[in-house]
Parts: C-alpha cells; sequence; structure tokens
C-alpha cells in the first residue's frame, strides 16, 4: 500500500497501516512522520507503533513533534495502556505543552490502578486543581451577584 501515501503533501498518513512503511520514510527524512505515526496508532498494535511514536517524539518539525504526542494520547484511548517507555516520555515532557493532553488521554482512559506513580501523583493533582478551580468560580460569582444586589439597591 506504500504507492498510496503521499509523503509530499501528507494526503492518506492518517491510514497508513504498515510500519515498514513508516520505516522507510523514516530513513528518507520525510517530512510528514507525526502525521503519520498518528495512523499508525489507529491500525497497529500498541507495541509496533510505540517505538515509532518515541523516535517522531524527536523529530526536529515542532508540529510533527506535536502529532507524535497526540498519536500517545491515541494509543492509551485505543489501547487502555501505554509502554513504559511512552510514560517516561510524557512524564519528561511533562503535564504541558505538546504533552498537555497526550497526559490528560493518559489519566483519563488508562485505568488508575495501571498508571505509573507519577501518572497517578498527576490525576490527583489534576482532580484537586480542578475542585479548587470550581470553589473559585462559586466564590467569583457569589461576590459578583452580591456586587449587583448591592448596586441595584443604591437611590
Amino acid at each position: 500500500m506504500a504507492a498510496e501515501w503521499d509523503w509530499e503533501t501528507g494526503e492518506g498518513l492518517l491510514r497508513i497501516d504498515d510500519p515498514a512503511d513508516w520505516d522507510a520514510a523514516y530513513e528518507r527524512g520525510e517530512r510528514p512522520l507525526g502525521t503519520a505515526v498518528i495512523g499508525l496508532a489507529f491500525h497497529c498494535t500498541l507495541a509496533e507503533v510505540s517505538p515509532r511514536i518515541l523516535k517522531a517524539m524527536r523529530l526536529p518539525d515542532s508540529g510533527q513533534r506535536g502529532f507524535a504526542f497526540t498519536a500517545a494520547g491515541h494509543a492509551a484511548r485505543l489501547n487502555g495502556e501505554l509502554t513504559p517507555e511512552l510514560y517516561a516520555a510524557l512524564r519528561a515532557e511533562g503535564h504541558r505543552g505538546f504533552a498537555e493532553t497526550a497526559v490528560d488521554d493518559t489519566l483519563t482512559f488508562v485505568p488508575f490502578r495501571d498508571l505509573p506513580p507519577w501518572f497517578k501523583w498527576r490525576k490527583v493533582a489534576s482532580a484537586v486543581e480542578n475542585k479548587l478551580d470550581v470553589w473559585r468560580l462559586h466564590i467569583t460569582y457569589a461576590a459578583e451577584d452580591i456586587g449587583k444586589a448591592l448596586r441595584r439597591r443604591r437611590p
């Protein structure tokens, strides 16, 4: 199926299903490898796609690196787990930038009991942050309501 992959424009690369095609494109230095690794995440096993996602996370093109993190998030969604190497790569990047959505997907779709320690901590920290945001919003809205009520009472 390599003939249908358009490495120049990236057309059809989300349908790529053969890791050998991705490897050959990597060796040639093709540009849309991050896009293609998303396709691999959809169509290949986690064991097959994980090393390619890791390679794509180190691509020089920042946009394509971002797609590699997207592929990691899709792998977490589709498999309910990640490889130790992918967990390590996401942890190294942290819960920010390119990795933020991939970490969030991992926290959402991988069972808590299966998460490595940093991800468990991150899940708890996210829950606390979310609860604090809710309380902050309730206080803000209450203060705004009080301010409106006081303004209406003025002659």
